[in-house]
C-alpha cells in the first residue's frame, strides 16, 4: 500500500500553515488532473458523531482550525454564524444542529485533526461546515459506491450520493449541492453580508 499526504491551507488561530492529511491508495496517486477514465473519485473525509463523512475533494478549498464565530440575526436555526478568512466572510453551518447529530465525544489528549471547519466552495459561494474531526483524503473506486440505507444518522438519502463499506461501518458521501440548495445558500450569504 502506498501512502502519499494531501496538502490544504490552513489558518491557525495565530498563523497558517499546511495541514497534511494521509492519503490512501493502492494505485498510484494523481493531483491536479483526471484520474483515468473517471473510474476514481478522492474524497475528503471528516467525523460527525461516531459516523465518517465525505465530501468531493473539488469542492473543498481549505480546512481551517476554530477561529471565532459572529453570530448573525435571522439567520437559520444550523447556521453558527460568520468568521473573517483573509478578508472574506464565511458562513458557517452547523450540521450536527441540521440533521440532529451527536457530536463526537473528544478524549482528554487534544488532537491536531480534532475540530474546525471544512470550507467549501458551491458553484462560487464559499461556506465553512463545523467537523468533529478530520479523518484523511481517500481514493475510492466507483464502482465501491453503493446506494444509501434508506436512513443514516437522521440524514436523509436525498443528501447522500451513496455510500462505500469500510469493515463494519459506512463511509458516507454527502452531496453538498443537496444539502445546500441554490436558495437556501442566497439566504445564508445574504444573512452572512451583515456588518
Amino acid at each position: 500500500m502506498k501512502i502519499a499526504v494531501a496538502e490544504f491551507f490552513v489558518a491557525g488561530k495565530s498563523e497558517t500553515c499546511f495541514f497534511r492529511l494521509p492519503l490512501h491508495d493502492s494505485a498510484s496517486v494523481v493531483f491536479g488532473g483526471n484520474m483515468a477514465e473517471n473510474t476514481q473519485i478522492q474524497l475528503v473525509t471528516f467525523q460527525l458523531g461516531e459516523e465518517l463523512y465525505g465530501v468531493d475533494i473539488m469542492d473543498v478549498k481549505e480546512i481551517v482550525k476554530i477561529t471565532k464565530v459572529r453570530p448573525i440575526p435571522n439567520a437559520p436555526y444550523y447556521v453558527e454564524g460568520i468568521f473573517n478568512l483573509r478578508r472574506e466572510i464565511i458562513p458557517v453551518i452547523n450540521l450536527h444542529k441540521r440533521f440532529q447529530i451527536q457530536k463526537l465525544q473528544q478524549t482528554e489528549e487534544e488532537n491536531e485533526f480534532d475540530g474546525g471547519f471544512i470550507i467549501l466552495n458551491i458553484d462560487d459561494n464559499k461556506v465553512g461546515i463545523i467537523i468533529d474531526r478530520i479523518a484523511r483524503v481517500v481514493t475510492i473506486n466507483t464502482e465501491e459506491i453503493k446506494d444509501p440505507p434508506q436512513m443514516i444518522s437522521g440524514i436523509g438519502t436525498e443528501y447522500i450520493t451513496g455510500v462505500i463499506r469500510q469493515d463494519s461501518k459506512y463511509l458516507i458521501m454527502l452531496d453538498i449541492r443537496r444539502i445546500f440548495s441554490a436558495k437556501e445558500m442566497q439566504k445564508i450569504i445574504a444573512n452572512g453580508n451583515v456588518e
